[in-house]
């Protein structure tokens, strides 16, 4: 072999070297870094369980009374929807469903949805999104109060016509210059009531089968 065939040989190798290094490096970087995000989400999630059930509602333990499910009808994109049960002396108080909404501007709008056992809701909150900070982020209740409207509304309240915004004729407001993240919210917590309605007894009778 020439020099120059030597020379250029070695470059090659140099440079997949580099590569191999660097795609690895990635890789593990993406690795930690959606471990961290995970773990984040998780005391957020464990954070916001309290805010929509009061502990004094219930004396089983909320975060392992769990379990999951799929439903493309009313839970669309293949998610993978978390259900936590509530219980008082193993009488069915409510339930959260971990769920996304799957329209929003910028993707998918994590939420949590309380639904108590006669089918009002309890609350809802938003666990992640990449909605526009300034506009879409006011879904989160640290910048808007927003999200609190949810709280007591049923499927007869309001009624069907009722579960949109109020730029397509329903009850809920928007946000001024972002519509179309209230609406996907809107949107996924009346597809939640109407599963929780239903399969209520689905939702409070399976057996656990997740560890969050």
């Amino acid at each position: 072999m020439s020099f120059t065939h030597k020379s250029v040989f070695r470059s090659a190798a140099s440079l997949a070297l580099i590569a191999i290094m660097g795609t690895t490096l990635l890789a593990g970087v993406n690795r930690l870094t959606k471990a961290r995000i995970a773990a984040q989400e998780k005391r957020v999630i464990l954070n916001q369980l309290g805010q929509l059930i009061s502990p004094d509602r219930y004396n089983n333990e909320l975060q392992l009374d769990l379990f999951t499910f799929q439903d493309d009808l009313y839970f669309p994109q293949g998610q993978t929807v978390v259900t936590y049960r509530a219980r008082l002396d193993d009488k069915a108080v409510a339930v959260v469903m971990k769920i996304a909404a799957v329209n929003g501007y910028n993707g998918k709008i994590n939420l949590l949805v309380g639904i108590n056992e006669d089918g009002t809701l309890c609350g809802v909150r938003v666990t992640s999104h990449k909605e526009t900070p300034g506009l879409g982020d006011a879904i989160e209740l640290e910048k808007d109060d927003w999200i609190l409207g949810f709280f007591g509304r049923s499927l007869d309240n309001p009624p069907p016509a009722g579960w949109a915004v109020k730029r397509d004729g329903g009850e809920f407001d928007q946000f001024t210059g972002a519509t179309i993240t209230p609406r996907a919210v809107v949107d996924a917590v009346r597809l939640a009531l109407e599963y929780f309605s239903a399969h209520k007894s689905f939702l409070f009778e399976s057996a656990v089968n997740h560890a969050d």
